[in-house]
């Protein structure tokens, strides 16, 4: 309709209004009434002007989110300030105003192993779930296409909240790159070690000497995925899966190491604090985190 009123306006001083109209499919009244619309907005019906409000909203929302958010993710963001806003509502309003989400596609492997080296047990058994926040990390790294060459990032996530918890960008994917991850998550969280669940694919980066010298030093116990496919290790998969969608592809092409660099890092601060998903009740990493620890507390509270 906006491309028709523009052709419209452009060519009105040549055929006039009505001749245009009987071409195009549009009645002069309506033609009319959108002029006079865009002269006094007030004149627009009143879900016309519902509907202008809520898409400005819509619009800041999807911005807000790095251009990430679809219509579902909007619509969770928007409904606890707007009542009554119904998911259709927020669809039809994205759709005619032509902004999406960011879509996922397939990505590359990684994973690289070595039958011969020693591998622990797999504890895990494709059971992604953690009753605390300090009871199972897992651990995975994905590449990077720069104009340099390829630059790799590894993460570790908690995963009772899908919260990040370390990460590192290197230009090469050895040991180092996954050590200074882990030391990272575990300088940041200082877990009780006693508890904590280390699970990671079989690549030889996680099985090397020093990976396992630092998991041993450190008193955590190790997992490594028992099957050797992407399901032995889907959560961190899914993680990788929405950075390089979230990040990588929508944001690219990309210079070099360190616009990558800062690119995660604004990234990782924005997933564990505002990203909201699904499976945590349409709220961030950690503000699932706070609410555990809040529970926690008052219960204990309670029993004193």
């Amino acid at each position: 309709m906006e491309e028709m009123i523009v052709f419209i306006d452009d060519h009105r001083g040549n055929y006039g209004v009505e001749a245009i109209c009987r071409v195009l499919p549009v009645a002069p009244s309506s033609y009319y009434h959108h002029q006079a619309v865009k002269r006094d907005p007030s004149q627009a019906s009143l879900r016309a002007q519902r509907d202008a409000v809520l898409a400005a909203k819509i619009k800041t929302c999807w911005e807000a989110s790095g251009k990430r958010y679809g219509a579902v993710k909007v619509w969770h963001d928007l409904a606890a300030e707007i009542e009554g806003l119904a998911r259709c509502t927020v669809v039809r309003l994205m759709k005619g105003a032509g902004i999406q989400g960011v879509t996922r596609g397939k990505g590359k492997k990684t994973t690289h192993s070595n039958p011969a080296l020693p591998c622990p047990e797999d504890k895990v058994n494709r059971e992604f779930n953690a009753p605390a926040p300090n009871i199972l990390w897992v651990a995975d790294f994905t590449y990077v296409r720069t104009a340099v060459g390829f630059v790799y990032v590894a993460f570790i996530i908690d995963v009772f909240a899908r919260f990040i918890v370390g990460w590192q960008v290197s230009s090469s994917p050895n040991t180092k790159l996954v050590l200074d991850a882990l030391d990272q998550a575990l300088a940041a969280r200082n877990p009780d070690r006693d508890r904590l669940t280390h699970h990671s694919d079989r690549g030889v980066q996680y099985l090397s000497i020093k990976y396992t010298e630092r998991l041993e030093d450190a008193k955590i116990g190790a997992s490594v995925g028992s099957v050797g496919d992407s399901y032995d290790n889907a959560l961190a998969e899914t993680i990788n899966g929405l950075y390089k969608t979230e990040v990588i592809e929508h944001e690219g092409p990309w210079s070099g190491k360190k616009d990558v660099e800062m690119a995660t890092l604004q990234w990782v601060y924005w997933y564990n604090t505002k990203r909201l998903f699904g499976p945590l009740g349409y709220i961030s990493p950690a503000t699932a985190e706070r609410n555990f620890y809040n529970e926690e507390l008052t219960a204990k509270i309670a029993a004193e």
